[in-house]
Formats: structure tokens, C-alpha cells, sequence
């Protein structure tokens, strides 16, 4: 079996005392121990100067291949053109795109560092699995270099239709870069459709079928492939971590109180400023929820040198502030905002003691976050999960209360119905939900990836 390739814009700290943070990192590991390989990209790290020569380690049967990158790249390629150009476009929010010549300028300049660092690591039988939008260009990059392996791409956001697309400078280049894979991934079928229409309008590529496209005498092939989460592990977590002091605490002061818990990197695109205003909203419309609710939303920093983020920020404590003074009593207080991280065991605590977990992104690929709190649920009495219909995982998650996310009086409604919500039917609702995750788990993910990639003519 040949050796994997993995890359991506970070990669895990090899040395690190803790176990990997996510799932994804723990699929991705999984599948490097067991066909033997290398997982190369970013360390985290700047320099000074340029590195063009990876530092290469092993732990675990895995060899880690990182380098830094110089504070000129990382403000052009990574805050530049990938979180403030492709990041907003992709999520359809043109509004927040801020382009600038320098940040593509930036983003071709990493991809080809990548490259030339990259291909002389690479074996004649290796098969290499790229992930993401911040690297998109690299398969022509490294054909350029004369490497002609089998060549795989995972895009873990939203694809967006053509007529947003188009209004990103650089659409079209980067549409024939990702001609030159030989699988794309996608989340969903409208983002693989999205694609394929993409490129048939701006490069005149052929779709013969839905999963097959010709472009510059080559064929590609396109799948949809939902990340999902390890059911076992995570039910198992919840429970454990149920009765840890922390969460104990928080549930003791709490009392007879429903809990609704969010959780979320602090974006625009995970509709939080719309959350806050459907819960007030639900104390309005709902006035026998005064005094028995609690939201507590946790909201992890994220990209905070860049202003849209620093706003939000603001926007978000002045929204709760707002709603605690005027909803809130002296043993009450309606939202408990957290702008802070914290450990994956205490996460899935709160989901398992929560009522209501909300999820209520304005776009997302998928949102692993939907799943891994029904996971968690205890299914003799499990909570009910509040879904933005524009998610990725509302595609699966068919029986979680799904809303349009724009609209803060149906969330407010479907909270209130989710609160409501009878134990039979949360029982069922929840059983259904587990079947299908347990059919799309991260490991059927990474297993249904690679084959269709070995599947692929080199």
C-alpha cells in the first residue's frame, strides 16, 4: 500500500502532552499510522527570514514535516487572501470580503514555498490528501515540479454558487488549480454542484456526469464526503465528564434552570449576534421562560488582529450586556457569554447537561459541533438540538429542530418548541439522528475518501 500524504495549513505540535484537540486530527492521525505517513504543512511559527526547509520528526509512527512562515506571509496568505477574501466569499458574505493585490500576491507566495519544501519529501508511490482553501493551488503547483502522484483535496467550508464566486478576484485561477486534483471532496451535493457549474461557466470544463469533470485534457472527479465525528468516543466522554467538578459547579448553580448551550469560534459566519437576538426574543414572545433559562455561550477567539472579529467581539458583549440588564434578576442572569477556550472533556459535559443546543451558523460546511452534541446526549433523556437549516450537517440531521437562521423570531420559536418538546418525541428524534451518525462516522469519512482516491487513474 503506498505511503499517505497529508497536508494542511497547520498541523498538529507532535510533541504536545495532550491528546489531539478535535476528531478530525484523530481520524486524519489514524489513517497516517495505518498506511505509514507524512503529515506536512505550517508549525504555528514565524520567522524572519524565509524557511524552504522542513524540519522532519517522528512520533508515533508519524513523520511531521513543518516550517514557519515569515510575518509577511502570515498577514497576506493566511489573515490576507484566505481569511479575508476567501473565507467571507465562501460563506456568502461578500460584504466582509477585503481584497488587496498583496494578499494574492501572498497567497501564491506560500503555496509555492509549500511546494518547494513539500516535493522533495515526496515517493513515487505516495498518495497525497490536501486539505482546505488555503491551499488550493498547490496541485498545480507541485505538477509544475514534475510531481504526478495521486493527488486528493477535502474542502471543509461551503462551496459558493457561481454569481458570489465570481465576484472574488482570482475565481478563475483558482478553479483550474483545483482542475489539477485528481478527487475534489465536498460536504454536501450543492457544493459539489456548485463547483462543478463554477467551473463549466468560468473555465468551459464538461460535466459529463455529476462526479465527473474534463478540463485541459484531464479528468476529474468530485465527491461528497460528510466529516463526521467518533460516536463511541464522545458518548463515552460526555458521560464521563458529566460529574467533573467544573461542570458540576455550573449545573449546582443552575438549579430547577433549562440549560441552552452554544458553542463556537468567534465569526460572523456562526450567526451569534442573531442568537442573542432570538433569545431575547424568546424572553419577549415567551414570558414563562423569564427566570428558568440560561444561555450559556462559549465563543473561542478567533483571528482577532482582524477588525470584522474585533467588532464582532464588542457587538456580541454589548448584546448581552443589553439583555442581562434588562431580563435579568439578582439570582438570574439570562446569558452567561464566555470569550475564552476551553477543554474538550468540559465541552462535552455541558453538552450532555444542556436542554437545547444551538447551532445557528448563517453558512457552514458543516458544523461538527451540531454533531458531536447530539452524540453526547443521554438517550433516555436527551436534549434537542436547534439547527440552522444553511448548516452542512442539517443535510443529515434531519430530525433536529431546523430554522432559518436570518429569521430571530422562528429561532426564538423553535427553542421554545425544542424546550417543550415531549420525552417520546425527543427520544426518537434523537435515535434517528445517532443511526445516521453512526453510518457517516469520521472513520467511514477517511475510509470512503481514500478508496475513491486509490479509485483514481494517477
Amino acid at each position: 500500500m503506498s505511503r499517505l500524504v497529508v497536508v494542511s495549513n497547520r498541523v498538529p505540535n507532535p510533541r504536545a502532552t495532550q491528546p489531539q484537540a478535535g476528531g478530525l486530527a484523530v481520524a486524519l492521525s489514524g489513517a497516517l499510522r495505518r498506511n505509514g505517513g507524512l503529515w506536512f504543512g505550517w508549525n504555528g511559527q514565524l520567522s524572519q527570514t524565509p524557511v524552504s526547509r522542513p524540519r522532519v520528526e517522528q512520533a508515533d509512527g508519524i513523520d511531521y514535516a513543518t516550517l514557519p512562515l515569515t510575518k509577511a506571509d502570515y498577514d497576506d496568505f493566511y489573515l490576507g487572501y484566505a481569511n479575508a477574501v476567501i473565507w467571507p466569499v465562501f460563506h456568502f458574505n461578500l460584504g466582509a470580503m477585503d481584497y488587496q493585490r498583496r494578499y494574492s500576491e501572498g497567497y501564491a507566495r506560500a503555496n509555492d514555498l509549500f511546494a518547494d519544501a513539500l516535493a522533495p519529501l515526496i515517493r513515487p508511490d505516495d498518495t497525497l490528501w490536501v486539505h482546505d482553501y488555503h491551499l488550493m493551488p498547490l496541485a498545480r503547483e507541485l505538477r509544475e515540479r514534475g510531481i504526478h502522484q495521486r493527488m486528493g483535496f477535502f474542502l471543509h467550508i461551503p462551496f459558493p454558487d457561481y454569481d458570489v464566486l465570481r465576484a472574488m478576484p482570482g475565481h478563475r485561477q483558482l478553479l483550474d488549480d483545483l482542475c489539477r486534483f485528481d478527487l475534489l471532496g465536498f460536504q454536501t451535493d450543492n457544493d459539489r454542484h456548485a463547483f462543478e457549474e463554477s467551473a463549466n461557466r468560468a473555465l468551459g470544463a464538461l460535466v459529463d456526469e455529476p462526479g465527473r469533470v474534463r478540463h485541459r485534457n484531464r479528468t476529474l472527479r468530485t465527491g461528497v464526503y460528510p466529516v463526521g465525528v467518533d460516536v463511541d468516543e464522545l458518548a463515552e466522554l460526555s458521560r464521563r465528564t458529566l460529574t467533573a467538578p467544573r461542570v458540576r459547579r455550573l449545573l449546582d448553580g443552575l438549579g430547577e434552570r433549562d440549560l441552552m448551550i452554544g458553542v463556537d469560534r468567534l465569526d460572523y459566519s456562526k450567526g451569534l449576534e442573531q442568537r442573542f437576538r432570538a433569545f431575547e426574543a424568546l424572553l419577549q414572545d415567551y414570558p414563562h421562560r423569564r427566570g428558568h433559562t440560561v444561555l450559556m455561550q462559549i465563543a473561542s477567539p478567533s483571528r482577532s488582529s482582524i477588525s470584522e472579529y474585533a467588532d464582532l467581539r464588542q457587538r456580541l458583549e454589548g448584546l448581552s450586556g443589553h439583555v442581562n440588564g434588562c431580563y435579568g434578576d439578582l439570582d438570574w442572569a439570562p446569558i452567561h457569554y464566555l470569550n475564552r477556550t476551553f477543554a474538550r472533556g468540559s465541552i462535552m459535559g455541558l453538552y450532555r447537561a444542556a436542554r437545547v443546543g444551538l447551532v445557528t451558523p448563517l453558512r457552514d460546511g458543516m458544523n461538527l459541533v451540531a454533531k458531536e452534541f447530539v452524540t453526547s446526549q443521554d438517550p433516555d433523556n436527551p436534549g434537542v438540538l436547534v439547527l440552522s437549516e444553511l448548516a452542512g450537517a442539517a443535510v443529515e440531521l434531519e430530525d433536529a429542530v431546523l430554522i432559518n437562521p436570518y429569521d430571530v423570531n422562528a429561532i426564538a420559536a423553535g427553542i421554545n418548541a425544542a424546550l417543550a418538546m415531549p420525552l417520546p418525541e425527543r427520544r426518537r428524534r434523537h435515535a434517528r439522528m445517532l443511526e445516521v451518525l453512526r453510518d457517516n462516522s469520521i472513520g467511514a469519512w477517511e475510509q470512503r475518501f481514500l478508496d475513491d482516491l486509490a479509485a483514481t487513474a494517477a
